[in-house]
């Protein structure tokens, strides 16, 4: 069943190229977000009175705008198309965010707080052109990385230089090939034969494991720490 905590969301890609997307905070979970904005060629600014290493060397190349200061509700949102907030802050702060973002019709997402966001992050799997986006729908985002690592794993080297031929291929047959059907064959036929062999092995004992946590027994799975 669908909840507002465990909801799937509708499922797109979303066009930032040469939109003003703003990144709240600076550390580890900001710089993933920039990363992913950067590549999708948004224009970002970045506010946080601090950021890490691999923030201010991006913005050293000129890859993004950072300004070591709070972001500024009245003025600082003139002109945004999306805000990234990945600020542990308190609750008043990031309600005053969320609702000057509604007003403004500013999409917004709000790190682990689903309920202050408009659209939620996947987990991605980058790799040459391909984007595969997990989602567990908010039921255990660790899972999702799991399954994003270990899809990342398995395209190689080789499966993205065949993917960048192929893109090539499709570009150049727009021009070589003016019958549709024939184009569309001649792509087809240079995917046959390609197969993602995978399969899934569950913890063992799961259903005991995860009873005994329902039940209260913190240490079941001997992993502290983990989520």
């Amino acid at each position: 069943m669908t909840t507002r905590t465990n909801n799937p969301y509708f499922q797109v890609g979303l066009d930032v190229f040469g939109q003003r997307c703003l990144v709240l905070g600076g550390q580890d979970e900001a710089a993933d977000k920039i990363t992913r904005l950067v590549a999708a060629g948004a224009n970002v600014v970045v506010f946080s009175p601090n950021v890490s290493p691999a923030i201010s060397a991006a913005a050293q190349r000129g890859e993004l705008a950072w300004l070591p200061r709070e972001l500024d509700l009245d003025r600082d949102l003139e002109d945004t198309f999306l805000v990234m907030n990945t600020c542990r802050q308190d609750t008043e702060t990031v309600q005053h965010i969320f609702t000057a973002c509604r007003q403004r019709r500013i999409l917004l997402n709000t790190y682990d707080e689903p309920e202050l966001s408009d659209f939620g992050m996947a987990a991605l799997v980058n790799r040459g052109h391909l984007r595969i986006s997990i989602s567990s729908s908010n039921a255990s985002p660790t899972l999702a990385g799991k399954l994003r690592r270990n899809l990342e794993s398995a395209f190689d080297e080789d499966f993205v230089e065949f993917l960048e031929q192929l893109g090539k291929i499709r570009r150049d047959l727009r021009h070589q090939i003016t019958d549709g059907a024939k184009r569309r064959a001649v792509l087809k036929s240079l995917v046959d034969g390609f197969r993602l062999q995978t399969s899934v092995e569950l913890p063992p004992d799961w259903r005991n494991r995860l009873q005994q946590v329902i039940e209260g027994d913190s240490n079941a799975t001997g992993e502290p720490g983990s989520e």
